[in-house]
């Protein structure tokens, strides 16, 4: 876990791939678990420490995750990404050439299976799923895509490229052929911009690639 960002009302740490969000049934450690542990090591805090979990990110995903040190900048956090004033920028390394920018714009939803599947985007079934893109590059039958995320359902961008033929580098669930490094996929969540709870000023947080993202698909 790496700080990006910390003051009396945020955390902001980087997401290392396959690090849970949240503690679940596996019992790994997960991202919360160390950020609250974090905290109370720091500050010799007694008995419990408050840290709230305002969203999330999958569990192979790396990325930029913000977390709430107070109920009120929580709540306040809370509200943006239910109003979706956050700006959400991803980088995903996807399969085949993509063309060189545009919008997806798709209903999202879950089967019998629990997988997801997509419809025309006039269908009433399922949760509108919108996004833009643009190619940065593109080598050994591999796009680099920057993607300004609109709505943020789960799993959205690694569906609605799956769904175009271009799953997501080590992706098995959606159809990748690619094994990627220690069982993740190449999706990370690149930056994230608020508006801070407390001084009302937008703040972007950006993180960089894990250590195997290939070199040629990284800023110069």
């Amino acid at each position: 876990m790496q700080i990006l960002y910390e003051d009396n009302h945020l955390l902001v740490v980087r997401k290392p791939a396959g690090v849970l969000i949240q503690g679940d049934r596996t019992g790994d450690v997960s991202l919360h678990e160390q950020a609250k542990e974090y905290l109370k090591q720091k500050y010799h805090k007694p008995g419990k420490v408050f840290l709230g979990i305002v969203h999330r990110l999958d569990r192979p995903t790396a990325g930029v995750v913000v977390f709430a040190r107070t109920s009120k900048a929580a709540s306040r956090l809370s509200d943006q990404f239910r109003r979706r004033s956050v700006r959400k920028i991803y980088w995903a390394l996807v399969e085949g050439r993509v063309p060189d920018g545009g919008d997806f714009s798709d209903r999202i939803h879950r089967n019998s299976h629990r997988s997801k599947i997509l419809t025309d985007q006039t269908a009433e079934t399922g949760k509108a799923a919108n996004l833009r893109y643009h190619r940065k590059a593109c080598s050994n039958g591999v796009s680099w895509v920057e993607i300004d995320l609109g709505s943020g359902r789960h799993h959205q961008i690694r569906v609605q490229f799956a769904h175009r033929g271009h799953p997501v580098w080590g992706d098995f669930r959606y159809g990748s052929k690619r094994k990627f490094p220690r069982r993740t996929i190449a999706l990370m969540a690149r930056s994230l911009t608020v508006t801070h709870p407390v001084s009302q000023e937008p703040m972007t947080f950006v993180a960089e690639p894990e250590a195997d993202w290939p070199a040629e698909f990284r800023e110069s």
